[in-house]
């Protein structure tokens, strides 16, 4: 039986004003699976990964062409809903942003927009993300500390837990680890290994051996296009296209 991808990219395009970010990029993801992009800063990864749930709406000067389907459905039709296209696809940043609120008002905050009151869903509701976000046994009994006030390490799990609290189906991370020391960098690494049982996810690393570590599939970008996607393990061993394995080898980057 051939499994449908989770996410399918036809021949999309990007413009930042005159100047064209992507260039026809086609990618398949597949549902949970840990798929990463790799590439030279300013390849364009960020700029895809935003693409996914439409982020780029944000920037007034931006203009998309092609096909983004989630579950068969094109995000940029006229009819798709986009507060649920990102419950549906959530997001982690590059660099930890918590709400300047309470620990425990952070993770509430999404489902309290999403119309849950009863303060004993809440409680639920936060208690199982800080669990899946594995800061839990951290934070529990100071719920009510500011979130800005904990080390980065544990802000980004925070952030992982916010975005896991309206129960997403798709996780994108943009180098979620890039600002933060060795040990909080292993304990999210570990931690996306564990969420891709129940999660798709998506990560810009420029951290290769990252990409090595915790990825299924990984696509390599480079100026705005993508140059290769395989298996990550056929990536860094084997790859097609000797522009990969001049990335790879650190000829360039």
């Amino acid at each position: 039986m051939v499994t449908q991808p989770k996410i399918k990219v036809e021949d999309l395009k990007l413009w930042y004003g005159d100047f064209r970010a992507l260039h026809g990029v086609d990618l398949d993801i597949n549902e949970n699976e840990v798929t990463a992009f790799i590439g030279p800063s300013g390849c364009g990864k960020s700029t895809f990964i935003k693409t996914l749930n439409r982020m780029n709406d944000l920037i007034p000067y931006a203009r998309v062409e092609g096909k983004v389907e989630l579950d068969g459905q094109d995000i940029y039709s006229k009819k798709m809903d986009l507060n649920n296209l990102r419950k549906k696809v959530g997001m982690v940043f590059q660099q930890p942003n918590p709400f300047p609120k309470s620990i425990y008002d952070n993770i509430a905050y999404g489902p309290r927009t999403h119309g849950v009151k009863k303060k004993s869903e809440l409680d639920e509701i936060v208690e199982r993300s800080l669990r899946q976000a594995a800061i839990w046994d951290e934070v529990k009994d100071h719920l009510d500390r500011n979130a800005l006030s904990i080390s980065g390490g544990q802000q980004q799990r925070i952030c992982i837990a916010r975005a896991l609290a309206v129960e997403p189906e798709v996780l994108l991370m943009d180098e979620p680890t890039s600002a933060l020391d060795p040990i909080s960098t292993a304990k999210i690494e570990e931690l996306v290994s564990e969420l891709k049982q129940e999660y798709t996810i998506v990560m810009v690393t420029h951290n290769m051996q990252q990409a090595s570590r915790i990825s299924d599939r990984t696509a390599f970008f480079l100026n705005g296009h993508i140059i290769e996607t395989d298996q990550t393990r056929k990536i860094f061993t084997n790859p097609n296209q000797e522009e990969t394995e001049n990335y790879i080898s650190g000829r360039f980057g």
